[in-house]
């Protein structure tokens, strides 16, 4: 299918990768000089691999590069000028201690025995630098770890940011404090965080022994009906997903944030990437892939989702490219590569799951986006508020509306979003439904810098450089770690 670059699992030396198909599967097979050869699955299914091709966008974008090339790709990170999308979503790491021990973690100081804790300054210091960038800062920060709820100072870190203007506000985390501290909780409320990553790992205690070391499931439902207590309506719920450990729990899962709405936005599932040092053998008896998830999504759910009714994550860019052109100014794009992540929204409706495909045809209405776009761009001299009424008019022959849920206004949310941008509109349509998607984080194993120039998920340091996500935790993360933390006294 085409040529790669990838990385030794061993070594971390770039080497050449092919990505090819093998009895409708989708293999990568690379070769080490030093440490032979590996061959990692990426899909069971080589059609909807295809699919998922067939459904990209990409467009240029404007990123702020600061590093040098040097080494190349995927060492100059920083960004470097080979990167191709901007900083979207940032992580910043507030600490790596953490109140478990959790046996699949690669960020905690119990493992590594040093501590990394940046001073309430420098954050602030990351957050500015953050928001410096032009021409659009991102949209959103994640405050992870480690365990970010073991700082005290968690909400002063939230407030800062709020301050500063950052749309979306996230904290990553295990939800052990929330559980048992209502008032740090709610500070942590006032503050103004938007949304709660919470790791939630299946409904079987097993589940949770496995990666947990003990069954956390307890304590995440005191969670939820804390956060339900305090009126908060914007959890996702974070499941690290493997093969023979919580595969046949991804139904459940739904099905608990279905009979949750009030409080659940979200789920993303996560599935187990392996940036420790796993054994050839671990990783294949683990992998899971996005056709692995979303086929057994679909068996789960007995087809009230099914994996057409997710797309991958860059077949959005019509929308901002649309909005672009019509305001005349530039918009950030998610040109993440289409075999990073997928996602669907599923609309809720007398217990009844309805993705959003199951009303509308989102593929014919992206193309006629597309179609108008170019028609802006290339010179039509069409009043703003005259293409918004044709598009929206033209909006509704792409509705079933018979179909549509009884409570949802899908042109009055499109309307907002054309209009001003749309983030209100946009949290407009997070409040009717449940956003489920899957982010497939590479390791040494699957690694593709194809996928990693176009990642749009970023980790912030305190010199002021941002590093993608799976570069970071398969690279970077030791070496830097070592740079910036101090030994824990036993």
């Amino acid at each position: 299918m085409r040529t790669t670059e990838s990385i030794c699992p061993i070594c971390q030396k770039r080497i050449k990768a092919d990505i090819k198909e093998v009895e409708n599967q989708i293999i990568m097979e690379k070769q080490c000089e030093e440490h032979g050869f590996f061959s990692e699955i990426l899909s069971i299914d080589a059609e909807y691999y295809r699919r998922l091709e067939r459904l990209d966008h990409f467009v240029e974008n404007s990123v702020a590069r600061r590093k040098i090339k040097d080494r190349g790709c995927p060492y100059d990170c920083g960004l470097c000028p080979d990167h191709l999308t901007p900083s979207i979503f940032v992580n910043i790491d507030i600490t790596n201690r953490c109140n478990m021990n959790c046996p699949i973690c690669f960020a905690s100081a119990g493992s590594t025995k040093r501590l990394y804790e940046p001073s309430f300054e420098d954050l602030v210091k990351m957050l500015q630098k953050m928001t410096s960038i032009k021409p659009n800062p991102p949209f959103a920060v994640q405050f992870s770890g480690g365990e970010p709820t073991v700082r005290d100072d968690l909400p002063q870190l939230i407030k800062a940011a709020k301050d500063m203007g950052i749309p979306q506000i996230q904290v990553a985390t295990n939800g052990k404090r929330f559980a048992k501290d209502k008032d740090y909780l709610k500070k942590v409320i006032d503050a103004g965080i938007n949304t709660y990553y919470l790791q939630f790992d299946g409904l079987c205690p097993s589940s949770y022994e496995k990666y947990r070391g003990y069954d956390t499931f307890p304590e995440k439902k005191i969670v939820i009906e804390n956060l339900r207590n305090f009126g908060e309506t914007s959890v996702v719920l974070v499941p690290t997903v493997s093969k023979t450990v919580n595969d046949d729990e991804l139904g459940d899962i739904i099905y608990f944030a279905r009979d949750n709405f009030e409080v659940i936005r979200g789920i993303n599932f996560q599935p187990l990437s392996f940036s420790g040092r796993a054994s050839k053998e671990e990783v294949k008896k683990y992998r899971i892939t996005i056709t692995d998830l979303v086929t057994l999504i679909e068996d789960q759910t007995n087809g009230e989702i099914g994996k057409e009714d997710f797309y991958p994550i860059p077949f959005v860019v019509p929308v901002s490219r649309f909005v672009e052109s019509l305001r005349g100014i530039k918009m950030p794009h998610f040109t993440t590569h289409p075999q990073c992540g997928v996602a669907t929204y599923v609309f809720v409706q007398d217990g009844k799951l309805i993705p959003i495909t199951r009303f509308m045809d989102v593929e014919g209405f992206f193309e006629y986006l597309n179609e108008r776009e170019e028609k802006i761009r290339c010179g039509g001299k069409i009043t703003k508020s005259i293409e918004i009424s044709r598009t929206l008019k033209n909006l509704g022959s792409f509705i079933e509306k018979e179909k549509m849920p009884r409570d949802l206004n899908l042109l009055d949310i499109a309307k907002g979003i054309f209009s001003s941008g749309g983030k209100e509109y946009l949290a407009k349509l997070h409040r009717k439904s449940i956003f489920i998607g899957t982010m497939h984080f590479m390791d040494p194993f699957n690694f593709d810098l194809s996928r990693v120039k176009r990642c749009a998920i970023h980790y912030a340091l305190p010199d002021g450089s941002f590093i993608p996500f799976c570069t970071y935790n398969s690279i970077h993360r030791k070496d830097i770690e070592k740079q910036l933390t101090t030994p824990i006294n036993e």
